[in-house]
This record gives C-alpha cells, sequence and structure tokens, in this order.
C-alpha cells in the first residue's frame, strides 16, 4: 500500500470505502475477465514515473509506448499533500449535491453545487445502470448498452456520476490542472500552444456506480484528410484512490491508430460487453493516465467496494481546434477562433499561479502562449466565483 494510500485510508473518513457487497451470486466469468485484463494490463510496457530529456520534453521511450498503445500510467504524480486537498474538496463536492435532480438545495437546505449554472454540469444516473449506452445521446457514440445489475435496495433513485465544469467548484482540482510535470507532456504531445479542452470529475460510488458504454472520443475529424491517431486530443486521469479492474476505465489498446470503430460489430463479435481485447487502467492513489481520445475505451458499473474518483482534464492541438466550428457535445455548434482560444486559456494561467500559491517550492510551467504575448495572471481564492459557467468555453471536436 502507497504511501498517499496509507494516509487517505487511516484519515477516518468513511468515504474512501462503503459498507456493501456484491449483490446477487458471484459471476465467475466476470471475475475470470477482470482477473485477465488485470494481468494483460500489468504485463503491457506502458507505466512508470514520468521522465524527461535534457531539453525538457517527455522522455522519447515513453512517447512510443503512448503512440504505440494510446495510453500511459505515471506512476505516483500526485503527492499525499496533494491528494489529501483533492479529497477534502471532493468531500465538500459531494456534501453540497442536490438532495434529488432539479432541486435547488442540498440535503441541509443550503443552495445546491451548480444552482444556476448555465452550463452542462451535474449528470446523473440510476445506480448501477448505463445512461448513455443504446442512445442517440452524444452523437450517437455509444451504440452498445452494458450490462445493468440489479442495485441493492437501499439505493438511492439517482446518483450524480460525473460533475462538468470541475474547476469551479475544486481549487485543488485547479491547482492539479497547472502540474508543471503534466503540462511538460501536453507540450511535448500537442505542441508548446497546446490548449485546453474541457475538466471533469467522474465518481464511481461502491455498490452504485453507472457504466460508461464503450465509445470513441472526438467528432469532428474523423473523415478529415489531414486525421491521424492524434488529431483528437487526449485527456489525463488523475486517481484520487486509484482503480482497480473492477472500476476502472478499461480501454482497447492501440485502437485510436484505426479509425472510426463499428463498435456494434465488436460486441456482436464478443456476444458480450466484455471485449476479449480491452485491458483496465490499473492505478494507484495519485497516478494519473494520459489517454487518447480516440482509444476505444468504457467503464462497468461498480459492484464492487472501493471507490474511483477521477480528477479528468483534457489538451489539444491548436491546429485541430482553430478554425473548426464544434462538434456540439460540448456547446452548440460554436466557432473556435482566436479570440475564443485565448479567452479559455485564460484558466491555465490562473491554475499556474494558484499552484503556485500553494507549492511555492515548485517550479511552475511557463505556457508559451501566454509568455509570447507578455500576458501574467495573478490568482486569487476570491475569483472562484468568476468561474462560474466557464466551461461554457469548453472546445470539443
Amino acid at each position: 500500500m502507497s504511501e498517499a494510500q496509507t494516509r487517505l485510508r487511516s484519515s477516518g473518513n468513511v468515504r474512501t470505502k462503503a459498507d456493501v457487497t456484491r449483490h446477487g451470486p458471484v459471476d465467475q466469468e466476470m471475475q475470470a475477465y477482470l482477473r485477465d485484463g488485470e494481468a494483460r494490463a500489468l504485463a503491457l510496457p506502458n507505466r512508470g514515473p514520468i521522465r524527461f530529456d535534457d531539453a525538457g520534453r517527455l522522455a522519447q521511450d515513453i512517447v512510443d509506448s503512448y503512440y504505440e498503445y494510446g495510453f500511459y500510467v505515471f506512476k505516483h504524480v500526485l503527492s499525499a499533500e496533494e491528494l489529501a486537498d483533492i479529497e477534502a474538496d471532493v468531500i465538500d463536492i459531494l456534501d453540497r449535491l442536490p438532495v434529488e435532480q432539479g432541486s435547488p438545495v442540498d440535503a441541509k437546505g443550503r443552495p445546491a453545487l451548480a444552482a444556476g449554472c448555465q452550463a452542462p454540469t451535474l449528470f446523473w444516473a440510476k445506480p448501477l445502470s448505463d445512461p448513455f449506452g443504446g442512445t442517440d445521446q452524444a452523437a450517437g457514440r455509444h451504440p452498445v448498452k452494458m450490462s445493468e445489475p440489479e442495485p441493492p435496495k437501499d439505493a438511492p433513485k439517482e446518483i450524480v456520476y460525473l460533475i462538468l465544469g470541475s474547476l469551479q467548484f475544486s481549487e485543488a482540482c485547479l491547482r492539479v490542472y497547472a502540474h508543471p510535470q503534466l503540462l511538460k507532456v501536453a507540450a511535448t504531445i500537442n505542441g508548446d500552444d497546446f490548449m485546453p479542452f474541457t475538466e471533469a470529475i467522474f465518481i464511481k460510488k461502491p455498490g452504485q456506480g453507472a457504466s460508461v458504454a464503450w465509445h470513441q472520443d472526438g467528432v469532428t475529424h474523423w473523415d478529415s484528410p489531414n486525421w491521424d491517431p492524434n488529431c483528437h486530443g487526449f485527456n489525463f486521469m488523475a486517481q484520487l484512490y486509484g482503480c482497480t479492474a473492477a472500476n476502472a476505465v478499461w480501454i482497447v489498446p492501440g485502437s485510436h491508430k484505426l479509425g472510426r470503430i463499428d463498435i456494434g460489430a465488436k460486441a456482436a463479435q464478443a456476444r458480450s460487453d466484455r471485449l476479449p481485447d480491452a485491458v483496465p487502467m490499473i492505478c494507484d492513489p495519485g497516478d494519473v493516465v494520459i489517454s487518447n481520445r480516440q482509444c476505444l475505451h468504457g467503464s462497468f458499473a461498480n459492484t464492487s467496494s472501493d471507490w474511483r474518483v477521477t480528477i479528468n482534464f483534457g489538451f489539444h492541438r491548436r491546429a485541430s481546434v482553430l478554425g473548426v466550428t464544434s462538434g456540439g457535445l460540448h456547446n452548440a455548434r460554436a466557432h473556435y477562433d482566436e479570440e475564443r482560444i485565448r479567452e479559455r486559456s485564460r484558466l491555465i494561467g490562473y491554475a499556474i499561479s494558484a499552484r503556485q500559491q500553494r507549492f511555492p517550492k515548485e517550479t511552475p510551467f511557463i505556457y508559451k502562449p501566454h509568455a509570447d504575448a507578455g500576458e501574467y495572471f495573478e490568482w486569487k481564492p476570491e475569483m472562484m466565483s468568476q468561474l462560474k459557467d466557464y466551461n461554457l468555453l469548453d472546445m470539443g471536436i
């Protein structure tokens, strides 16, 4: 058990584990699938600490592995101190959720989290359900319905499983967004003029967490003559408590190089939602996964007794976004010009300032577009209210 995991699980916070049991008879085939997937995941040469070369670029062997498999697990990126900050904010966020979908107040009668927000923020689902699979939501990119286990009898009617625009709700998440090593990775993969995509918190509650049906991210460039395996950007997935085969995101290695995949045909061939070539992203607390958005990926309903809380944020190549009209998943057919990119990228500057204040001994990342423009950003905690609905400017492609 890592130092961070020991600290978090000895903190007395009951949210790190839940008093639940597996519901119904144990699915021996599923258990075998989980064990096999974990063994294959850990056998891949795509995990280890972040390393850079003498020029400050991500080590070439890591870049090569990422390009080969479509994801890489960076080990022990977030310190125990930073994980504790994130956990405190996540606990506060969960405490402030609406008492039910559409309610303006939380369980204590206070104004609920995201009350009054215009941008999409809270996504609800029935416990252990698949809210997107087999529907035309999100441009129909989740064509296959995942298995939906029976939830416990005392489960709530609905739960929040996804929170978008997360930087407006957590200064700790804002600081993670500016982690200097991760931003150096972004500059290596997407160029020094990389730019934001969107941010989120995924919550896989023990015994209740919803599934995410198999899909590929990205809708804009599939048929472009300039398509390549990296043109839809990537996501970082920072793990608060780590993740197991039972609650992790599963991914098909190398699938980012295959173009648009017939997901329905793959599931039909497997005769199941358990794709045989997929592997789980196994992580310890503080690990961060970089994942190509074109990879085929998804997750099963969380019938396990472990929480998964993922701090998610992504970046794009500027060339993939500038002059493009949105695919419509994160905003309604918006056109991405220089002014919109500049305005949305201000969050990087504020995040760098916020992180420097919290971790003054750390060498901050220098974001080249801001440095070239002579722009300087100073973060003040009272500015959190100004971030409301910042994700209306998200740039989805």
